[in-house]
């Protein structure tokens, strides 16, 4: 059967099958099989490879919840996204800005040069995904759980009715999310961040800053920091309510003050230092 046949007939099986998983996850909650068996349900919806839940605070490194991968594949979406990618995954820096609840298209949230950019072509492209939709809650303490559904490969993106099926549990994940995970915010008190942390800056602006400073202006901190992310030198300008050309000139003085040339080498550095400071 085509695949997306097997997905479109995966929709199609009921409310009983919905049901029953659903009283699975109630049952579990606060065990060790509530994960797996909220994936199970969401599977009950329509179907997707991979599913990962990590929890985000702060400026702390996330914490895995679950996830569905080989060993092989834990590597790429686990163990390397927690060396550092994570700070320019738009799904962690759209929790920084405190995103409503609710499904999400990594296309939605992600800044318009998101596809161009380094952390894309260097990082996310190794994980061979189609499409990644995501549930954004929040949960106690001001920490988030994200939790990602995937498809990989050759399969089809999440198609506009499947997305509006999944999208009507969201109040259904977030209130099982909130009762399963309620102490996770005790999981990060025990392990402080490294990183300088400023109350009016983004999280990536404190980590730019906390590697770069003082090589670098408060206003050029900003820049890199969205540089970073993808954004193109029009969208940083009407963030920052300056000039596109005055934009240009910062970047001209960011490449010429790190001694680099690209955005690629910035992309570069930006990694190396950060794992200076976290080894």
């Amino acid at each position: 059967m085509p695949t997306n046949l097997r997905r479109i007939k995966k929709i199609d099986l009921g409310n009983a099958v919905w049901i029953k998983l659903l009283s699975q996850c109630i049952d579990s909650i606060g065990t060790e099989k509530f994960s797996r068996n909220l994936v199970a349900a969401l599977k009950s919806i329509t179907d997707f490879d991979y599913s990962v839940s990590f929890a985000y605070y702060q400026n702390e490194k996330p914490i895995c919840l679950y996830h569905t991968f080989s060993p092989a594949k834990r590597v790429v979406f686990v163990d390397d996204y927690l060396k550092g990618p994570y700070l320019l995954d738009p799904f962690f820096t759209a929790c920084g800005r405190k995103v409503d609840t609710g499904l999400y298209r990594l296309r939605d949230i992600a800044p318009d040069r998101f596809y161009q950019s380094e952390y894309y072509r260097s990082y996310y492209v190794q994980t061979g995904l189609a499409e990644e939709i995501c549930y954004t809650v929040y949960l106690l303490k001001g920490v988030a759980v994200v939790i990602s559904l995937m498809r990989a490969g050759d399969s089809p993106r999440f198609s506009a009715r499947e997305f509006r099926l999944l999208e009507s549990v969201v109040p259904i994940v977030d209130s099982l999310a909130q009762r399963h995970w309620q102490d996770v915010h005790n999981k990060f008190a025990a392990e402080p961040s490294d990183l300088e942390t400023g109350e009016h800056r983004t999280i990536i602006e404190n980590t730019v800053n906390a590697l770069f400073n003082p090589r670098i202006t408060p206003r050029e901190t900003q820049v890199v920091a969205q540089v970073l992310e993808g954004h193109s030198s029009d969208s940083i300008a009407r963030s920052l309510g300056i000039s596109v050309g005055t934009v240009r000139i910062h970047r001209r003085n960011i490449y010429s003050k790190l001694q680099i040339s690209s955005q690629q080498e910035l992309f570069s550095i930006f990694f190396q230092k950060l794992k200076t400071v976290r080894n």
